[in-house]
């Protein structure tokens, strides 16, 4: 489904201001007035111009000091101009100087007091000295001037301050911005105003596709502009991460000490629970600022991470100490908790965040998405509405509420441990499946790790992967996830959004499930990398095959020593440079788990995971649990290079460059080989070009050579469905069934694999061998009619009836071109058991194909019996 916003109209629009406003964008502005205007200023407007421009820039490279030091020299010689304190008090509020700047601007209003962006700025300013109600006074006052005068407010600076303060009293965005930014970006679209407050509203409102169109416009008229670039920084985080970072190192070269992009890095740091890091840059920024809220608010967040009660609540009052009634410090806090797990803390304060401001809208948005990721939906979901009633506008809320819809569509199948919600026809052909797995893995789990879990777990199963990403996310278009566990909720996509290429579904959910064991058990505290690592792990013991395991690519990496320290290691999964990168995250934390479990035991594991409950950071865990982490990492690295070296080691991995050999004849490959018989590379290209030269015997050979040397190897360019086919081709059907019986013993995603297999089987009439494959194809794919019907003629030959009914009942759902034929089935299946049921299914058969025979037969049989008396029946 393509989400789309439409603008909606409040009631409470000021709509004598609005008319006037577009009555003037439709007539000529009074000549004599313009004249009068021009006449008086042009004198001082080119004396001060240039000035102002240099003092501007002072602003925008961060030089605050010499801003203030030029603007207060140009006030003193009485420069006209309201830009002038305009200028002086922004950079006053960018060093923290409030008291300063509100002198600045009541100084300023007393000679400019018409000026529109000094009222706004004023607003701000009295609120970060705890003045509230001269604040708000300001904001009405901008609203009361313009609506006597509409006519001298129709420059660039004035319908950005009309169209800020529009916002804070609750007019509907559409109309902010078609009657004020847009109408700015018209009539002077060499004004920066109004291009960044154009886009820090499309930001503001998760509308980052419209974000990203009015910086990128922005830029062409003002290039370079340090806020108009950071903008677009933050446009493009979520879709392109490396040119965001490109874009916003850029500002910092521009402006050293632009706060936004410095708090952004804060931010990536404390993602990367690089905590030490990120305080030592906060120090560096309260240097610019000393009482900058968010910067005391991430100081606040990052002692709740490291378990300091005490500093939270001190860093908390400090970042309210000048505007104690500032919503934004509260959300900022809960937000980045809540973005490490803690939903229920991150809640607590967004409930503080409203207390202060009852519409503060990201706080209510925050605390829908809190409380629906802790299972809490009935207030989730009115908190979520609650806010869309207070904008409309707002693109996170209304793809949530459109999911809404779609989930009310779901089948909810629940017992005493889960409620599981399915799109209705997967709910009629795996539900049941996916129940059982989930049952499977609680008692294993949770058993396992000592946890009692006594609350049912949600599990949401999506066919569309955008509404998977938006009740995950927030968001849609968001790839490159198969599952996510918030706690008491797991969100997952199914087998039919994955396109051609499904994964494993049954590893997807134990994997998951793993992590509400290990959440449960640390309330949510805990480091990316253990989550993740214990929850590959589990894969693989539960599947040796299932979870990441060593590939080449990994082997390369341990050798070129791109691993990460297990220190710092949920910083591996921030910014990797590509998707292999991200799994070999994976791949390492998993790899630790594995390593503290063989050396130190399960049991130490687990301790480790309580002492996480208590607040404990997670390396003074280790530490207490194992040993000193410094040598802990020297040997654990030591042993995943073991690891590596022992990798298929019949396989030579040395570097060499093939590329010559590529582009030269045949011949010269071939000497090649007889040098490097053992070359994994070198046998996979040579492959290739035997393959593309219909050389099949010496095809067959290096196929051969290479399922030899690396046998578990279940890429999607692996020897052993290449040799397969090649048999196959040469009707060569025992030795192909041989080479997939191997390869699918090893890969739990060979759909393709096992799909052979099955007509391979059928043909044999070996039954079981038929239902264990279209079990294993089912994990994949749970809705490929010929698999399902493979097992429903299995279950049939097997004598296992139940499991026959279900497999046909699946093909129902799946609208199969034959419906009579499956009826009719069901019908053979229910006829000793539910006679009224089997009727019932002949009787549709035959509505169906009224000539079907062999359903006239039974429902024939089906009467007969009936009208039979008991005493004459066998």
């Amino acid at each position: 489904m393509q989400r789309v916003h439409r603008f909606r109209v409040w009631p409470d629009v000021s709509l004598s201001l609005l008319v006037q406003l577009r009555s003037l964008a439709l007539r000529t502005r009074p000549l004599s007035t313009l004249c009068f205007l021009l006449w008086s200023l042009t004198i001082a407007t080119e004396l001060s111009a240039s000035e102002q421009e240099d003092c501007e820039q002072l602003l925008l490279t961060g030089q605050y000091q010499a801003c203030i030091q030029a603007s207060a020299l140009a006030i003193e010689k009485k420069a006209y101009g309201s830009e002038w304190p305009l200028l002086k008090a922004q950079a006053e509020f960018a060093v923290g100087q409030y008291a300063e700047a509100q002198q600045t601007i009541n100084a300023g209003l007393k000679r400019y007091s018409w000026s529109l962006p000094l009222r706004y700025l004023a607003w701000q300013i009295y609120h970060l000295n705890n003045e509230h109600e001269a604040a708000d006074a300001f904001l009405n006052s901008i609203h009361e001037l313009a609506s006597r005068s509409a006519w001298r407010y129709t420059d660039a600076d004035s319908l950005v301050a009309l169209g800020q303060a529009s916002l804070q009293r609750g007019m509907d965005p559409g109309q902010v911005l078609e009657t004020f930014f847009d109408r700015a970006i018209q009539e002077y679209p060499d004004q920066r105003a109004a291009w960044l407050a154009s886009g820090n509203l499309a930001l503001a409102k998760h509308d980052y596709a419209l974000a990203n169109e009015t910086f990128t416009a922005g830029l062409k008229q003002v290039p370079k502009d340090p806020d108009l670039l950071f903008g677009l920084s933050q446009a493009l985080a979520r879709s392109d991460s490396q040119r965001a970072a490109v874009l916003a190192a850029e500002v910092l070269e521009i402006n050293p000490r632009h706060i936004p992009a410095r708090m952004m890095q804060v931010g990536q740091l404390i993602d990367s629970e690089q905590y030490e890091a990120a305080k030592t840059e906060l120090n560096q920024i309260l240097s610019i600022n000393p009482h900058l809220a968010s910067a005391w608010a991430s100081l606040a967040a990052i002692a709740h991470f490291e378990n300091r009660p005490s500093d939270e609540t001190a860093y908390y009052w400090q970042a309210l100490c000048h505007h104690d009634q500032n919503p934004h410090v509260d959300y900022l806090i809960g937000k980045t908790l809540s973005e490490h797990y803690r939903f229920s803390e991150g809640a607590t304060y967004q409930k503080q965040a409203l207390e202060k401001e009852e519409k503060y809208l990201p706080a209510r948005i925050q605390l829908a998405q809190d409380q629906l990721r802790l299972g809490q939906e009935i207030s989730g979901w009115e908190h979520a509405q609650q806010a869309h009633n207070q904008d409309g506008y707002d693109t996170t809320i209304f793809n949530l509420l459109e999911l809404k819809d779609q989930l009310a569509q779901f089948r909810t199948l629940e017992d005493d441990s889960f409620i599981i919600r399915m799109e209705a026809r997967e709910a009629a052909i795996y539900g049941e499946q996916v129940k059982a797995l989930l049952h499977e893995a609680k008692q294993s789990l949770c058993q396992k790790y000592g946890l009692k879990l006594n609350q049912k777990i949600t599990v949401e199963i999506f066919p569309d992967p955008d509404d998977f990403a938006v009740r995950t996310f927030g968001m849609p278009a968001v790839s490159g996830y198969l599952g996510v566990c918030f706690g008491k909720v797991i969100t997952a996509n199914s087998p039919a959004s994955q396109a051609d290429h499904p994964a494993n579904w049954q590893s997807v959910l134990w994997h998951e499930f793993c992590h509400v064991v290990t959440l449960e058990l640390t309330h949510n505290k805990m480091p990316r990398w253990i989550s993740e690592g214990i929850s590959v792990y589990e894969e693989r013991q539960k599947n040796t095959f299932w979870g990441e395991t060593m590939t080449p690519q990994y082997r390369e990496m341990i050798l070129q020593g791109e691993t990460t320290p297990i220190s710092q290691l949920s910083s591996a999964f921030m910014n990797p440079k590509s998707s292999l990168h991200i799994q070999f995250a994976y791949y390492q934390s998993s790899m630790v788990v594995e390593y503290l479990v063989r050396n130190f035991g399960l049991e130490t594991v687990r301790k480790i995971l309580v002492d996480l409950q208590a607040g404990i950071p997670i390396n003074v865990a280790i530490e207490r649990r194992t040993k000193i982490l410094g040598e802990l990492e020297e040997e654990y690295a030591v042993w995943l290079k073991q690891q590596a070296l022992d990798f298929a080691p019949q396989a030579d991995w040395s570097e060499q460059d093939l590329r010559p050999l590529l582009n030269d004849d045949t011949k010269r490959f071939d000497d090649w080989i007889r040098e490097h018989p053992d070359h994994f590379r070198g046998l996979m290209a040579y492959a290739t070009i035997l393959s593309e030269e219909n050389r099949t015997a010496e095809l067959e050979t290096t196929l051969k050579k290479l399922v030899e040397i690396y046998p578990v190897y279940t890429g999607a360019d692996n020897a052993a469905q290449q040799l397969a086919q090649l048999y196959q081709n040469q009707k060569r059907f025992a030795e192909e069934q041989q080479i997939l019986e191997e390869h699918a013993r090893i890969n739990p995603d060979a759909l393709e694999v096992y799909q052979r297999l099955i007509e391979l089987y059928q043909q044999q009439e070996d039954w079981s061998a038929v239902y264990q494959t279209a079990r294993l194809a089912h994990a994949v794919n749970p809705m490929n009619q010929d698999s399902q019907l493979s097992l429903a003629t299995a279950c049939t030959r097997l004598d296992r009836r139940q499991e026959a009914i279900q497999a046909y009942r699946a093909i129902l759902a799946l609208d199969p071109h034959n419906k009579a034929e499956i009826h009719y089935q069901i019908a053979r299946l229910l006829k000793s058991e539910n006679q009224q049921q089997a009727k019932r299914h002949t009787l549709i058969a035959l509505e169906q194909a009224p000539r079907f025979r062999a359903a006239h037969l039974l429902l024939l049989e089906l009467t007969t019996e009936n009208t039979t008396p008991r005493s004459q029946r066998n």
